[in-house]
């Protein structure tokens, strides 16, 4: 997610499989239903420390882990704000991802460390993995959005045995063809509207493939103008940073933290790890259910190639909801629906943890 006022080229957007899954036995961490939970600290992930928070109104319910976007976008100091009303139904895990928020204060990269999708693949299950073993579980349930969409897809191909099902929006599947499409389409509202300020910027990028590093950072704020324009807005306050993130200090590592994926995620001449998305040379075959929920009017993760993949993958259950009035960006409409599938696969995550 992308808060407003922080750096103006961020994302929202978007390793290799790591070895063979072993399901983890169930050890138990939960004194006894109906006991909340609400934990944040420094985990060793990856060989780093890496900040993870979790919430929930039952420790005995089933685990989400919500990958966040950007990359280096946490959804952490905002979360409750967000996913507040979702504690009743799930102990929900996230953490800040190497290179973004306070794990970015506690483990700050080299200076010529390079962000990777293998690491943040490894990581991500890593951190699933913890889950399982602190809350006594068999699989957690597995939720993306954007750039979140691309490692949690990985980390699902990766570590089928970990996840009760996976539930993307905003769904990312080949970045140079979502960046294609984005350009055309948006520099075509651009004209419609007789937007000039827009269309000299959009002329001066040309069409993509680039080697501007800021190029997406510029079609990006076009972009986000536009799907104001027909989409419902998140309501105010939402994306407010909460006690223990509203200090001038952790600001200041939030952006910086911004700042070092965002390069990483475009590099130098548009050769980052954006470059060399494209989720279909993992293969199409899920191990769980899928629920992928786009946005009507994105115009970064265009709807025609979210639908084109859901439409060629398989999975044990696969469910495609469109949302109207919603762009790229979360709004009341994509949380809701998010919760909606998320409800829909409650109860199978019980029986399953039960066994």
């Amino acid at each position: 997610m992308r808060i407003p006022g922080l750096m103006a080229a961020a994302l929202l957007l978007f390793g290799t499989t790591v070895g063979a899954a072993q399901a983890v036995e169930p050890a138990g961490v939960c004194p006894a239903p109906g006991q909340p939970v609400h934990e944040s600290s420094l985990v060793t992930i990856g060989g780093i420390e890496q900040w993870v928070v979790v919430d929930g109104a039952d420790c005995s319910n089933p685990v989400l882990l919500i990958v966040h976007g950007g990359p280096g976008n946490p959804n952490t100091p905002f979360a409750r704000n967000v996913f507040g009303s979702w504690e009743t139904d799930f102990t929900i895990v996230q953490w800040d991802q190497r290179g973004s928020g306070k794990t970015y204060a506690a483990s700050p990269p080299a200076e010529d460390e390079a962000l990777t999708l293998e690491a943040l693949s490894a990581d991500g299950v890593e951190v699933a993995r913890y889950a399982l073993e602190r809350f006594g579980k068999r699989k957690v349930i597995l939720m993306g959005g954007s750039w979140g969409s691309v490692l949690a897809t990985h980390m699902a191909m990766a570590a089928p045995d970990l996840f009760h099902a996976y539930v993307g929006t905003g769904q990312m599947v080949n970045y140079q063809d979502s960046l294609r499409i984005s350009y055309g389409r948006t520099t075509t509202l651009a004209a419609a509207s007789g937007d000039g300020d827009a269309l000299a910027k959009l002329e001066a990028l040309g069409p993509p493939p680039w080697t501007n590093p800021r190029a997406f950072g510029i079609l990006r704020r076009i972009t986000r103008k536009y799907e104001a324009l027909v989409s419902e807005p998140a309501p105010e306050g939402w994306f407010t940073f909460g006690p223990g993130y509203d200090t001038p200090a952790y600001a200041a590592d939030y952006e910086a933290g911004e700042d070092y994926s965002f390069f990483q995620f475009v590099g130098p001449a548009n050769n980052g790890i954006a470059s060399g998305i494209d989720l279909r040379t993992l293969g199409t075959a899920f191990a769980m259910p899928v629920y992928l929920l786009q946005g009507e009017v994105d115009l970064v993760t265009p709807p025609e190639l979210s639908r084109a993949y859901f439409d060629d993958l398989s999975a044990p259950e696969k469910t495609y909801v469109p949302l109207a009035r919603t762009g790229h960006d979360p709004n009341p409409i994509m949380i809701e629906a998010q919760h909606a599938a998320l409800r829909q696969l409650r109860a199978a995550a019980v029986i399953t943890d039960q066994r």
